[in-house]
């Protein structure tokens, strides 16, 4: 697993880590990132049980355990919070912060572990890293991929973290930050047609990530907005038409000769 520093400024730093080389290929690849403030860590987003060795290994090079006061999982997905009760069994003292409306499917990662989840009400909420770390903003994303998910927007650095909105399914030597556009489109487009259902909850999102107005965006797969790709990539979703997928011509036959089975 590779990790990259993508923002520093004075104790104030946020850590990309991702592009696993030695995770199974089955298994889709994520970013984790690391938000640590004044010697304090938040966890975004931590990533599922298949790759966490990985993921510990890499956040040791920068943070002691005992310095991760906070993880947030934006949604349900396993690939994002399966691995949570394998970092409470390791730090009892983290602080795990989902949206209430997956609390209690989030919980079947518990294994056995005593497992305190923080809920997230649908309006957001301001969350303070540890004791002396500075403050994010968790800011709502509902149905932009999931019914329950949100963002966090940090304004000391000025860094959004989308979580799959914006994730594109890269090949392993594409670069960290988006630098072609327009030809990045392709590794988004069908992932956003397919799981973004509600045109307008996107609209909305993007009105809001406008306000904002953040240098930086970064999503939980693919490569890293920066700059004017971060303006380019919202325009891109404001015109992006979803949840009007429709089956092939294959698959609307092989369904046609189903339902006539079922009228027989």
């Amino acid at each position: 697993m590779k990790s990259e520093i993508i923002f520093e400024s004075g104790d104030h730093k946020w850590i990309v880590l991702g592009r696993d080389t030695s995770k199974k290929d089955e298994v889709i690849d994520t970013n984790e990132y690391i938000i640590v403030s004044n010697g304090e860590a938040m966890l975004l987003d931590p990533g599922g049980i298949e790759i966490f060795p990985s993921v510990l290994a890499e956040i040791t090079k920068y943070v002691s355990i005992e310095q991760i006061k906070v993880i947030f999982a934006s949604h349900q997905d396993p690939d994002i919070s399966s691995s949570l009760a394998m970092w409470l069994d390791l730090a009892k003292h983290i602080k795990i912060y989902c949206p209430w409306l997956w609390t209690g499917f989030i919980s079947h990662f518990g294994m056995g572990t005593d497992f305190i989840l923080n809920p997230i009400p649908d309006e957001g909420l301001e969350l303070k890293i540890g004791d002396k770390g500075s403050t994010v903003f968790l800011v709502p994303a509902h149905f932009c991929h999931s019914p329950g998910n949100f963002s966090v927007y940090d304004p000391k650095a000025n860094i959004l973290f989308s979580g799959d909105i914006g994730a594109a399914l890269i090949p392993n030597d594409a670069p960290l930050y988006v630098d072609d556009f327009a030809s990045h489109i392709k590794y988004m487009e069908k992932f956003h047609l397919r799981w973004m259902p509600s045109v307008g909850s996107l609209r909305q999102w993007v009105r809001r990530v406008r306000n904002i107005n953040p240098n930086i965006i970064a999503p939980q797969h693919g490569s890293i907005f920066v700059g004017e790709n971060v303006h380019k990539f919202l325009d891109w979703l404001d015109n992006l038409e979803v949840g009007k997928w429709e089956m092939g011509a294959e698959a609307s036959d092989i369904n046609k000769a189903v339902w006539m089975k079922w009228k027989k």
